[in-house]
């Protein structure tokens, strides 16, 4: 019967089929909760807390999949990290240690660290001085000199004495931290040799001021990034040097022209896509900061690696006539190499020229500064039977744009914010400051002289102009004083006559004993010394030091021009050790000296000295000055120039218009204090010939019209 049942269809003729159950109660549809055959649903039985089979699958193979990821993720934790680890890394090593090419991939300096006879501006102490990073001593030479020297060079990376030693801690169960590499030791020969003697005493010697780099980066708003000129990217010399590859010779890296000039040509081809490789010669200077700031990079090696990188450049600069040794060495190595070297001679002295002639007739082409410097070598060259390759060409050095800026010149670093307009408000806001800081007043003419100190450059004929004009100003005053006394003691004469004439109505005795006692004065006065009795006749019985002391108070309150001195460059490498003694030898027997002559420490950042000064001098010596780039950035300021009638000074300079002009040697002594003391007087003067100056600047020896000329040398070069 059961049988029967079963097999027992419905209705509609399907048959029933038995379910398939567990035994045990344990129900499940077989088809997993899917809908059965003709949309009958599964059976599932109630309040079962089990799941299916494929969804336990599913929900197991998401778990499995996470847990796979897991170690995706931990893998790529650990790249990352591994790879910062090795950026940090190498960070540091090309911070601190740096490649195989010096100043270059380390990060800028700040103007703050910039060298060492930067660090030590207010060294006037005979023994130590301190400073932050850079440490120097002054140790005394001779009597009333100090000599400065690097205490790096003394005592550099000294450990600690086996007293002061500790031992070390025994770490159990940590990782010992790597010990800090010492910082890379500068042999002493790449650093300058500041043998430059500070004066020991400022009641002696003067007082040293400056530099004044955090003040006109407050003023100015500076940074390095602003204050890094810009290409002119349509002009013909950014599209001739655009990828190109050049090589710049420096002999040396003092803060001199041919250095600096040097210094500003890499920078211009950098801004406008070229490679940039320079050989230093002699690392001795204070360039170096600056070079790295600049991003400019310096070959370690200037022998073979230097030779290999020139012949991959497409033109070799050298910046001097002592570069004439590594042309020679370079077309040794490579015969045909100086159909690519182009020579800026910068030097106008036969010393120099005999240097140079060896390989004079061998390079592509030579470039002088001034016209009267290309006349003396072409006659030197006819003179030894030497004949050029081609006809030497003449480009004056110029106004960069940061001073050209600071001047109010329009330039590549004017913005909206910083017009010329604008920067020349800030202009006289920096010479309010500077002064100050100097200790002037309004009534002070500060000549200035940045020139390196050495017998060519005049500065110890330049001291005795100056006492010759103090000597006289003093003369002045005390003649003034003894007609001021004598009108004075007239005057009390003429009242007391007049009180004596009314009292002798009153009392007859009286006026009988003052004309006995006008008797015995006569004959006093006719027994005194000649000299006593013309003081006495000016009315005046004071001694001359007491006329003295009288011209100064009677000075008290008046606005009359005092004269100031400032003279750089103190610390340069150019400077000459005997001349500087000699300078303070003489200013040590003039005493009147110290209180009117300021010293300062050389920089590159002058802006804040041109713009406090009110005049500028240049008193180069012998043949002159080659081209005197001081002298045109004095005039983009304003200033007239104070020059010798020699060399390229009296191609810049015009007689009484844009300055004044004297003989060379002792005879211009004289001269050049009688300019002085007509400046001193007549103060419109000043600024008639400083604005002449300055438009003379603004047409003929700014950056654009110096490398406009760049360009046409270029495209005969590079052909």
């Amino acid at each position: 019967m059961m049988e029967e049942n079963t097999q027992r269809g419905d209705s509609l003729g399907t048959i029933a089929r038995p379910s398939s159950l567990r035994i045990g109660g344990n129900y499940k549809s077989t088809l997993s909760g899917r809908s059965g055959p003709r949309g009958s649903p599964s059976f599932r039985r109630v309040h079962s807390g089990r799941t299916p089979r494929k969804e336990g699958r599913a929900g197991g193979g998401l778990l499995q999949l996470f847990r796979s990821s897991r170690l995706v993720y931990w893998l790529l934790l650990i790249t990352l990290w591994a790879y910062l680890g090795f950026y940090v890394q190498s960070r540091w090593a090309h911070g601190d240690n740096g490649d195989n090419v010096v100043g270059f991939g380390n990060s800028p300096t700040d103007d703050k660290s910039v060298s060492v006879h930067d660090e030590t501006r207010h060294l006037i102490a005979n023994e130590s001085s301190l400073s932050n990073k850079t440490e120097a001593i002054v140790s005394p030479a001779k009597k009333g000199h100090a000599v400065l020297t690097s205490k790096a060079a003394l005592s550099r990376h000294s450990g600690p004495t086996r007293k002061n030693r500790r031992p070390a801690r025994k770490l159990q169960g940590k990782v010992r931290s790597k010990p800090k590499p010492k910082p890379a030791v500068v042999e002493e020969d790449d650093l300058e040799q500041q043998e430059l003697n500070i004066p020991s005493e400022n009641s002696t010697y003067g007082l040293i001021v400056g530099p004044f780099h955090s003040l006109e980066d407050r003023i100015l708003d500076w940074s390095p990034e602003k204050r890094s000129g810009t290409c002119d990217r349509k002009g013909d010399f950014a599209r001739l040097v655009w990828s190109r590859r050049f090589v710049l010779i420096f002999h040396e890296l003092s803060m001199t022209g041919a250095p600096l000039s040097m210094m500003e040509l890499a920078t211009e081809l950098l801004s406008c896509g070229a490679t940039v490789s320079a050989v230093v010669l002699s690392k001795k200077g204070g360039l170096m900061p600056e070079l790295t700031r600049r991003r400019i990079k310096v070959l370690e090696d200037k022998a073979d690696f230097s030779f290999k990188t020139a012949m991959k450049a497409d033109l070799v600069i050298a910046g001097s006539a002592v570069c004439a040794s590594w042309i020679d060495q370079y077309m040794e190595h490579f015969p045909a190499g100086g159909s690519q070297v182009v020579w800026w001679i910068m030097e106008n002295r036969k010393e120099y020229f005999d240097r140079a002639k060896p390989v004079l007739n061998r390079v592509k082409m030579v470039l002088f500064l001034s016209e009267i410097q290309s006349n003396q070598w072409l006659t030197w060259c006819k003179e030894e039977s030497i004949k050029l390759r081609y006809a030497p060409t003449v480009i004056p050095l110029s106004v960069n744009d940061e001073l050209s800026f600071v001047a109010g010149i329009p330039c590549s670093l004017n913005t909206p914010t910083s017009s010329p307009e604008r920067m020349m408000e800030k202009k006289k806001l920096l010479r309010e400051t500077v002064r100050k800081e100097m200790g002037l007043t309004d009534a002070d003419m500060l000549l200035i002289s940045l020139s390196s100190i050495n017998p060519g450059k005049g500065q110890l004929l330049l001291l005795e102009s100056v006492v010759m004009v103090m000597e006289e100003e003093s003369r002045q005053e005390v003649l003034k004083v003894k007609l001021a006394a004598a009108a004075g003691n007239k005057k009390e004469n003429s009242t007391a006559r007049g009180v004596d004439s009314r009292s002798s109505f009153t009392s007859g005795s009286r006026s009988q004993s003052r004309g006995s006692s006008k008797k015995s004065s006569k004959k006093l006065r006719k027994k005194q010394h000649p000299r006593l009795s013309t003081i006495a006749n000016e009315g005046s019985r004071t001694s001359d030091s007491t006329i003295r002391r009288r011209a100064l108070s009677v000075n008290v309150g008046k606005h009359k021009q005092v004269l100031k001195m400032l003279i750089g460059s103190v610390g340069s490498k150019s400077n000459k050790v005997h001349y500087v003694e000699e300078m303070l030898n003489f200013t040590s027997h003039h005493l009147n000296l110290s209180s009117s002559l300021l010293w300062t420490l050389a920089t590159t950042r002058v802006a804040s000295l041109y713009s406090a000064a009110d005049a500028y001098i240049i008193n180069s010596q012998g043949m002159g000055e080659t081209f005197g780039r001081v002298t045109i950035e004095a005039m983009a300021f304003g200033l007239p120039v104070l020059g010798t009638d020699a060399g390229g000074t009296k191609e810049i300079v015009r007689h009484n218009e844009t300055g004044l002009l004297h003989p060379p040697g002792h005879p211009g002594v004289e001269q050049l204090a009688q300019n002085i003391q007509y400046f001193l007087r007549n103060p419109s003067e000043r600024v008639r010939m400083g604005m002449q100056g300055r438009k003379v600047v603004e047409e003929m020896y700014l950056k654009r019209q110096m490398y406009r000329k760049f360009a046409l040398l270029l495209s005969r070069c590079m052909r």
